[in-house]
């Protein structure tokens, strides 16, 4: 993996960063849920393009690596948060998900300090970040004046729900996976892969 900078999948991943703060100026400045939700919900259902181009381009980068799923964890975390703070979820909700980021943070740099090579995501957890990257822009939706903001709030909770489960599940199946990483590193090297929690 080269260590490029200028590459089309970073720049793709610039540009969804370089939209947040008109999320938030669409949430809070203009008070303009429907629009900031749609925003959001395409910043979120488009993070795979970044890494399609990477792999169809051969542009895959270390910078790319670390950038790419920083940005994500960003626009999740400060969505979340920001639809909270709105108050278009119960604020239950979105601190269920926030503690589930920050326990797995902490789970995966403390792994990493005791010298556990990274793993990859497993195909659980893409699932879960994506039922929640659509669940919360519906929910947004449904406490906006939106024509289907009933409809909207109602497809959130069935996603949402399950997103949740989903999420802790995932959590808990990462634990014995960095108790292993950590003693195979106490026993002997082994070889890092890359990895987005």
């Amino acid at each position: 993996m080269a260590n490029k900078f200028a590459t089309w999948p970073n720049v793709v991943t610039l540009a969804r960063l370089g939209c947040l703060p008109l999320f938030l100026w669409l949430l809070f400045g203009r008070n303009d849920r429907e629009w900031a939700a749609y925003l959001l919900g395409v910043l979120g259902t488009t993070d795979w393009i970044d890494g399609w181009l990477a792999r169809r381009l051969h542009q895959r980068s270390e910078f790319g690596a670390v950038f790419d799923p920083a940005v994500d964890r960003l626009l999740f975390i400060v969505g979340v948060g920001s639809i909270v703070i709105d108050g278009a979820v119960p604020a239950w909700f979105g601190l269920a998900v926030v503690v589930r980021e920050v326990f797995i943070a902490v789970l995966m740099l403390g792994g990493t300090a005791l010298g556990m090579a990274r793993f990859p995501v497993n195909q659980w957890g893409k699932n879960y970040t994506f039922a929640l990257m659509i669940a919360f822009p519906l929910l947004l939706v449904g406490s906006s004046d939106a024509g289907w903001a009933l409809g909207a709030r109602n497809a959130g909770w069935a996603i949402g729900v399950p997103g949740l489960v989903i999420c802790y599940a995932t959590a808990v199946a990462y634990v014995p996976q960095v108790i292993r990483g950590v003693r195979t590193a106490r026993n002997g090297p082994s070889t890092a892969n890359d990895v987005s929690t």
